[in-house]
This record gives structure tokens, C-alpha cells and sequence, in this order.
């Protein structure tokens, strides 16, 4: 589903990916870990498509095609979702507003006919309740005064509108406390854990790991893929820290 291959990449001239290769099938959900300044952000930019970052060797191929040859619309329109650790305000744009316009352009380049106003607000409602995020805060301004666990909800509600093939999710567990964690947890479960779909999660830390279980846990350092293992690698990195596999 998505094949990365000694990927290199730079940013400013700095490189940071440094020979990356790993592939995610279709039905799995890979666990990116490694200690600050390993190159998981740059990871998830990259295959986001956001300037500044540069490939400068190897390839990634998603969905049968090269990825890093398609624009960042393009990448969305062909299923990849990007999860951002820290989600960015639009003010004067309402996320009803927003994530509708969203789907519409997404279900245009597909060849699909746009969603009514009510049908798209059904859809809504329903991710809003699995999220437990309540209707009245899609009707704000994007991420505007919004808490930290109030943007990471927002943004799992926007993963279950759009119904990505693939998540690349960057630290969704940032700004989470106990309850929330869990929630999310279970709504990127709801959303994403099915035999077509594959998701990438970058995290710190083992406890989302409890919501969300890995197939497979991979160690990031100095821009490489140092180690790989089931969930129980999360276990030994929570207990051992990095320096004792990195």
C-alpha cells in the first residue's frame, strides 16, 4: 500500500531522512518512534507534500503510484491523510465550511457527485459522535480557541468525513489527557482499522499504543529505521529509553 524506499531528504540544506525504506500494507498500522530531532515529523511532511522538504534520493510509492511526483491535493485526492501535531487556526473559516469543501474537491477528482448540504451534515454529525466532539464546535472557525484535545478531536472528525485510505498521523497523543487519549484512541480504531486501510503513527510515547495496538513499532533515529518489532518493542522503548536500541 505504501512502499518507502531509501528516502533521503533535506531541509534547508540540513538533511534529516537518511536512507528510509519501509513498506505498509494494506490492513496494518505501523508505530513510528525515536527521540527528538530522529526525523518523524519530517517523515510525515514529507509524505505529505509540504514545501521546504526535500527529496533529494530513493522513492515512495502509494496506491501503485509515485507519491512524491503528485501534488499535495493530489496525494488527498488518492486516499493519504496527514494528521498534523499541531493543527493550524483558519480563522473566519467554520470547519463545517471547511471539511465539506474539503470532501466535495476530494469526490470531484475521484469522478464522484459533490454531497448535498443535509447529506454532508448527516455525515458530520455521525464522526462528531464518535469522537464525542459536539456539533456546535464544527460550527466554529477552524481550530480558533480551541484546547489542544479539542483540535486532535476536530481532526480525528475531519479523518472520519474524508475516510482516507492511509493516515499519516504525527503525535496525535500530543495534548491529550486521560480521557481524551481514549477517546481518539478509539476513534482512529473506528476509522482506520480495517483490511484496506493502513495507518502510520508517529508518537513519543507508548500510551496511545494501549488504544491503538501496532502491528508493528519501528525506531527512528538519525533520519533511519534503526529497529523494528511488534507492540512490545513500545514496552521495552518505555522502559529502557532510546539510547538502549537507537
Amino acid at each position: 500500500m505504501l512502499k518507502i524506499d531509501n528516502l533521503h531528504a533535506e531541509v534547508g540544506g540540513t538533511p534529516i531522512l537518511n536512507g528510509l525504506s519501509l513498506t505498509v500494507n494494506a490492513g496494518e498500522v505501523h508505530a513510528i518512534m525515536g527521540p527528538n530531532g530522529a526525523g518523524k515529523s519530517t517523515l510525515a511532511y514529507v509524505l505529505g507534500g509540504r514545501p521546504g522538504y526535500e527529496v533529494t534520493e530513493g522513492s515512495v510509492t502509494f496506491a501503485g503510484q509515485n507519491l512524491l511526483a503528485l501534488e499535495p491535493h493530489e496525494r488527498a485526492a488518492l486516499g493519504l491523510f496527514l494528521g498534523f501535531q499541531y493543527p493550524v487556526e483558519i480563522p473566519g473559516v467554520s470547519n463545517v465550511q471547511f471539511l465539506r469543501e474539503a470532501l466535495n474537491a476530494q469526490r470531484k477528482a475521484r469522478g464522484q457527485a459533490p454531497l448535498s448540504g443535509g447529506e454532508f451534515l448527516k455525515l458530520a454529525r455521525e464522526k462528531a459522535a464518535l469522537l464525542r466532539l459536539d456539533m456546535e464546535m464544527l460550527k466554529r472557525p477552524v481550530n480558533v480557541g480551541f484546547s489542544g484535545g479539542e483540535k486532535k478531536r476536530a481532526e480525528m472528525v475531519q479523518m472520519g468525513i474524508l475516510d482516507p485510505a492511509f493516515a499519516v498521523l504525527d503525535e496525535t497523543d500530543s495534548g491529550l489527557d486521560i480521557d481524551a487519549l481514549r477517546i481518539v484512541g478509539e476513534g482512529i480504531n473506528a476509522i482506520m482499522r480495517k483490511p484496506d486501510k493502513g495507518v502510520l503513527l508517529i508518537t513519543h510515547y507508548q500510551r496511545l499504543l494501549d488504544y491503538v495496538r501496532p502491528d508493528f513499532v519501528h525506531v527512528l533515529s538519525k533520519g533511519r529505521i534503526v529497529k523494528s518489532g511488534g507492540p512490545e518493542l513500545a514496552l521495552q522503548l518505555e522502559e529502557q529509553g532510546y539510547e538502549a536500541v537507537a
